[in-house]
């Protein structure tokens, strides 16, 4: 075991590379009784600065609204149709030619999914999975495509086993049959293992071992954190963890040039009775520290500096969908392309900045010292003149009771009554300007 294990961590020298700059894509779900026209669903994409789109099918009318917009599109084979591809080469080929050649270059395709979690949901279907992937392959390459767009399938991360350390992950041994031909293909054709994660169902099922700061990327103490005791890397989140397993996985099959690409990712905002961290804080929480992990570039403690570009779930609730409450909530707007919650975005680029109200706060900045917002509170409570009662025991802002809560109050009420001026909103260089709201429960902000 520990030659193997040394073996592992030799292979996991070789670096994944990456093409390009990292993605925070979104996932378009249409399983809504009001699915917005395929042309509202452009022009809320084109607002939102979203560049990266994943569908679940390859609609027409859908993928005629993309056209000329430079949005990055993958479109996906259903699962229904791969039974159908696996075993003729002409299917493929025609579904290629009605599908991607008759609307490329216009339309952005730069890759397909070929199904959707086949491996777990459709076993049938997995003998032909790796047919049906090369098939679809051979069609790019006739069409001189093959380099333009990528061809991998969307995996459930349930397939990876001992996930945690990840160290010592590895896939179900019994996919091996088809993860093998699946990997040397994707190895072969530079395309990535596509990967969805969900640290939100990682959490629920972990009954209290996975603490919820964990699921959500927040700041952990040094004495919190996640360690591989193999290779002694530090997790402070789930998402990493996963992602690295992945990583691991491959590299007990001697493949440690693959890169990942998570197809799924999300928090739901809404739940039933027996779901109760699935909340719109929660949600904003996750997405908002999901999209800044991704563009901070760090990579993951296995790749530090490897980016992982990533799908969000999802564009719209979709109130349709079966199965608990939360199935209907993992949506980021409503079918009017009104936001559910103000993502916490400050400093991380234009991409679902995605206030429709232009109300601006003033919020403690992440990372900032406790004294010196302490001190920074102390001031626009007593000299800045700001009415501070309502952070008193007993009143609607005194929960939570901590140092950063109460400065977002008292430093964004002294921010509107300057009239929002960008100086109004400094404080020694500890808060900043937000689009998000920090009202919180019967705590109104004075900008909601």
């Amino acid at each position: 075991m520990a030659l193997h294990f040394l073996l592992l961590l030799l292979f996991a020298v070789s670096v994944v590379a990456a093409d390009e700059e990292p993605f925070i894509g979104v996932n378009i779900g249409t399983d809504l009784s009001d699915m917005p026209h395929p042309t509202q669903v452009v022009a809320l994409l084109k607002a939102q600065q979203i560049r990266h789109v994943r569908l679940y099918d390859a609609d027409q009318a859908m993928l005629l609204a993309l056209a000329k917009t430079g949005i990055q599109v993958a479109v996906t084979v259903p699962n229904e149709e791969i039974l159908a591809i696996g075993q003729s080469n002409s299917t493929a080929a025609n579904w290629v030619s009605r599908n991607v050649v008759a609307h490329y270059p216009a339309t952005n395709i730069t890759a397909i999914c070929v199904g959707s979690e086949v491996l777990t949901t459709l076993p049938n279907a997995a003998k032909v999975l790796v047919s049906a992937i090369k098939y679809i392959h051979s069609a790019l390459v006739a069409s001189n495509l093959d380099r333009q767009v990528k061809v991998s399938t969307p995996l459930s991360s349930s397939i990876i086993l001992d996930s945690f350390p990840p160290s010592q992950a590895f896939f179900n041994r019994s996919l091996n049959p088809v993860l093998v031909p699946l990997l040397d293909f994707l190895q072969s054709t530079g395309s990535y293992l596509m990967l969805n994660i969900y640290p939100y169902y990682d959490y629920m099922q972990s009954n209290g071992v996975i603490p919820l700061d964990y699921a959500l990327f927040k700041s952990l103490p040094p004495n919190k954190e996640a360690v591989d005791s193999n290779t002694l890397l530090h997790y402070t989140n789930v998402f990493d963890a996963m992602v690295d397993a992945a990583y691991f996985a491959m590299a007990f099959l001697n493949y440690t040039n693959i890169p990942v690409v998570v197809t799924e990712s999300g928090w739901p905002s809404k739940g039933g009775s027996n779901e109760p961290d699935a909340t719109v804080d929660n949600a904003n929480t996750y997405n908002s520290n999901l999209i800044k992990h991704v563009f901070n570039k760090t990579g993951t403690p296995k790749h530090p500096g490897i980016d992982v570009s990533t799908y969000i779930y999802e564009l719209y609730n979709e109130d349709m969908k079966s199965g608990p409450l939360s199935e209907k909530n993992w949506g980021l707007f409503d079918a009017n392309g009104t936001p559910i919650y103000i993502l916490h975005l400050t400093e991380s680029g234009a991409v679902l900045a995605n206030d429709t109200s232009n109300n601006t706060f003033c919020i403690a900045k992440d990372g900032a010292d406790p004294k010196m917002l302490q001190a920074a509170l102390d001031w626009a409570c007593g000299p800045g003149k700001v009415e501070c009662s309502p952070l008193l025991q007993g009143q609607p802002c005194y929960e939570p009771d901590n140092v950063i809560a109460h400065a977002n109050y008292a430093f964004d009420t002294y921010y509107h009554k300057m009239g929002k001026t960008p100086d109004a909103c400094d404080f020694n260089g500890v808060a900043t300007i937000s689009t998000s709201d920090p009202s919180h429960g019967s705590c109104l902000f004075p900008g909601r």
